[in-house]
């Protein structure tokens, strides 16, 4: 991708008041002492250890992009890496099929992008097939190349065969389908190791499996996923459980079958159950230290527990949970200029006159007044608002926006917690979407 393409892509997802997925490194402000030390335990997890590592931060401390900055670099070091979003509705903590297959649709790699997991099976069976080649010196053509591969192929197999027979099954299925061409039953089977529920019944009985990957089967199946990694010369798996303190809303029973999903977790971890594996868990103050959330479940409050100090100059970053320190104007200001400088303007010297630091000085003002004085809720909203302002400046001559910008905050444009910093409320008093009614009008903010 260009850096033009890239520039563009990055702007569209602020427009819309989301984290991009591309140039993170551009706005990586404060990261650097996190990114070491992670780096220097992804060193110890691509041994064929397995790590987790907890990140606490309020809203606005920048919880998503910074996972996301470090699945960035863990995939720079030769790491497959996913993304889940923990919802009540769509992805709960305590339904681990559910979490097995989102976490493999949103497989990447630096090599193949997002979707990976089809592009690492075959990955995995050329290189079957290469050994083969430097091994036994057979060409392709060689009538001795099929058995010879075959024989390979389950060499490879034996591991997996013994811890999950039936991930073995179908991989070995796979390359049979893919030998005889029938890419639909190749297909069908991918689906159900990714955890499909639907796949037709025909497809799984040729490969001799039945059924669907639920429940504890889950866990297991992740563990096929970082062998398969690990014999494809990945150095294992980084997974992003994000968003973890939704499970504060939901009933007492879901709540405590969600904590006892992480703590399997940790146990397979500590006990060295998942090699290759690197959880970072994201969530909020009252996640880590609310009876509703990590002390609903005292073991695995007691691992996961660090006791911060009021300074966070000296905090431990390879201890088991780091915390993000919440932006300042300093920061805002910063991704700001960056953001400016980035833009695909073509209007690029009338963009840089009129949207100059003492305007990008203001905007942050302006935008922190409007939340109370809480810059910690700012950040969306006000990349937000300055992608608007660098786009009408660049599309209208006469658009001055020193002169013809005024801030209005939409209400209903507002998550909970901005919605409570608007209206005064304290951090903890976020307004829920369902219990705040109907939304007043726009409110308008004049500098």
């Amino acid at each position: 991708m260009s850096e033009l393409d890239e520039a563009r892509e990055i702007v569209s997802a602020l427009r819309a008041g989301l984290v991009p997925r591309r140039g993170l490194q551009r706005f990586a402000k404060g990261l650097a002492p996190l990114t070491a030390a992670v780096a220097e335990e992804l060193a110890f997890v691509a041994k064929g250890k397995g790590l987790a590592k907890w990140i606490r931060g309020e809203y606005g401390t920048g919880k998503t992009f910074a996972a996301r900055y470090l699945c960035l670099e863990a995939r720079a070091r030769k790491f497959a890496t996913s993304e889940v979003q923990i919802s009540i509705n769509d992805t709960p903590l305590h339904h681990l099929e559910t979490i097995y297959r989102r976490l493999v649709e949103r497989l990447e790699t630096a090599a193949d992008g997002p979707h990976a997991l089809q592009a690492i099976v075959e990955g995995w069976l050329f290189q079957v097939g290469e050994e083969v080649a430097r091994v036994r010196g057979l060409a392709e053509d060689d009538p001795a190349f099929g058995e010879a591969t075959e024989e390979r192929l389950e060499d490879k197999l034996a591991d997996l065969s013994q811890r999950n027979p039936a991930f073995a099954q179908v991989l070995r299925g796979y390359h049979r389908a893919l030998q005889e061409d029938d890419y639909a039953k190749a297909q069908g089977l991918l689906a159900w190791l990714a955890g499909q529920p639907h796949t037709d019944r025909s497809v799984t009985s040729a490969a001799g499996v039945k059924g669907k990957v639920d429940g504890q089967a889950a866990l297991t199946f992740l563990g096929g996923i970082l062998r398969l990694l690990r014999q494809s010369g990945y150095e294992g798996l980084v997974v992003v459980l994000d968003e973890v303190e939704t499970i504060q809303r939901m009933n007492a029973q879901s709540r405590e079958k969600s904590l006892n999903a992480l703590r399997q977790l940790m146990d397979m971890l500590a006990a060295d159950e998942l090699p290759g594996l690197y959880l970072i868990v994201t969530g909020t103050r009252d996640f880590f230290d609310g009876y509703k959330g990590l002390k609903g479940l005292t073991a695995l409050y007691q691992r996961v527990h660090v006791a911060f100090g009021d300074d966070a100059t000296f905090d431990n970053l390879r201890a088991p949970q780091v915390r993000l320190l919440p932006f300042d104007e300093r920061r805002l200001f910063e991704v700001g200029a960056e953001v400016r400088a980035l833009y695909p303007a073509k209007e690029r010297e009338r963009v840089l006159a009129r949207v100059d630091d003492a305007f990008l000085r203001a905007l942050v003002a302006q935008v922190t007044k409007g939340f109370g004085g809480r810059v910690s809720v700012t950040p969306r909203l006000f990349l937000r608002e300055l992608t608007d302002v660098l786009d009408r400046v660049d599309q209208h001559p006469e658009f001055d926006p020193a002169k013809h910008y005024q801030l209005t905050i939409d209400e209903a444009q507002l998550n909970p917690e901005e919605l409570a910093a608007v209206r005064g409320l304290p951090p903890d008093a976020a307004v829920d979407d369902d219990e705040s009614g109907t939304a007043d009008p726009p409110k308008r903010l004049d500098g």
